[in-house]
């Protein structure tokens, strides 16, 4: 009771007392209340505090500031007017579900920005407007069906962004147009069905793609075509039964690690021969392909590729053998029997040229 009694003295003191006497206390700041305020108020602290909306007051220093585990609901307009100096905001698992326009007006020079865990359904079409600066940002975990082609055209800093857990269906054209310094993008366990060509286009630093837990059962052939750094390329998990060695001999890089166990794959001779040419190919690893198991046909269901590789191709070589020697035995009865018939024609011919010599 008396410490209480006595704070506001205590503070009044440190206010006009020589800063030697109370170097961690910064009386031009304010703090919002039920939030707490470190180090000359440079990170401030308001997670899980029942926050219906961003609170007012605060420090215009504030270099992180944590609000997750809130009840925000939504971002309104230009809710963090002010905070020039601000490099990480935290958003996490804050019941969000919209972001209204110029929501991140005058955080120019913000780098991480973290929304995941939370209940949005679309990114406003300003999304990266003030967010120029921006080097991670997190969107995981959400409930996104759609990226407009222009949510991300000023994120020209980019480096990480995550997209996995969500609900996408596709990636329009365009959509990652301008990420040209992005490294890392994760799309796994969302509802993707095809890789399109085009998709993928103007990001040549990439070097991670997660592509697992989808349902992708089409890749065009030169969609990882324009991907000149990727060195790991994730399908595992998704609906792919065949491939075409085209759509990985493009990827024209020092060294990639693919990942593609885990998809229904239909073990025949032509798949053989995909993995084998993808195998054989320096700059291409398929790490797990002891685990890249059969789904059709039934009797090898289960069973590992890499152990029936050898065995596919069997029953095709031994067709074609079956057919290769029905062609030549056709070709040799031919043969023989237009040699008899010339042979008898000759016979022919020379009995009649004897006859009429007997009668002359």
């Amino acid at each position: 009771m008396c410490l209480l009694f006595l704070a506001p003295l205590i503070f009044l003191l440190a206010c006009f007392s020589p800063p030697s006497l109370f170097p961690s206390v910064d009386c031009s700041w304010s703090c919002p209340q039920h939030c707490i305020c470190y180090e000359h108020a440079d990170l401030v602290d308001c997670r899980d505090r029942g926050f219906e909306r961003v609170p007012r007051g605060l420090p215009h220093g504030t270099w992180l500031l944590e609000l997750g585990g809130n009840n925000l609901s939504e971002i309104g307009t230009r809710a963090f007017t002010g905070l020039w100096s601000l490099r990480v905001l935290v958003l996490t698992n804050s019941q969000i579900q919209e972001m209204q326009p110029q929501a991140f007006f005058s955080l120019s020079f913000l780098e991480k920005l973290d929304l995941s865990w939370n209940q949005l359904t679309a990114l406003p079409v300003d999304f990266s407007t003030s967010l120029s600066a921006l080097r991670v940002l997190r969107l995981e975990h959400n409930n996104l069906h759609h990226i407009s082609g222009n949510s991300f055209e000023h994120l020209d800093n980019m480096e990480k962004l995550d997209l996995s857990s969500n609900q996408l269906v596709a990636v329009g054209f365009g959509v990652f147009r301008g990420l040209s310094r992005l490294r890392q993008l994760y799309l796994h366990n969302n509802r993707l069905t095809v890789v399109q060509q085009g998709s993928l286009d103007m990001l040549p630093g990439l070097e991670v793609l997660q592509l697992s837990n989808n349902n992708i059962s089409h890749i065009d052939n030169n969609a990882l075509a324009p991907l000149y750094s990727l060195a790991v390329l994730a399908l595992d998990g998704n609906n792919l039964n065949h491939l075409k060695f085209k759509t990985f001999i493009c990827l024209h890089t020092t060294a990639t690690h693919i990942q593609l166990s885990g998809n229904p794959w239909s073990c025949d001779c032509d798949l053989h021969r995909v993995f084998s040419k993808i195998l054989h190919v320096r700059h291409l690893h398929i790490d797990d392909y002891r685990n890249v198991t059969c789904q059709d046909p039934p009797q090898l269901a289960g069973a590992s590729l890499a152990w029936v590789d050898s065995r596919l191709c069997v029953a095709e070589t031994a067709t074609v053998l079956v057919i290769t020697g029905t062609v030549l035995v056709t070709v040799v009865a031919a043969l023989v029997m237009a040699e008899r018939n010339r042979k008898k024609n000759r016979g022919k011919n020379w009995d009649t040229e004897s006859q009429n010599q007997t009668n002359t």
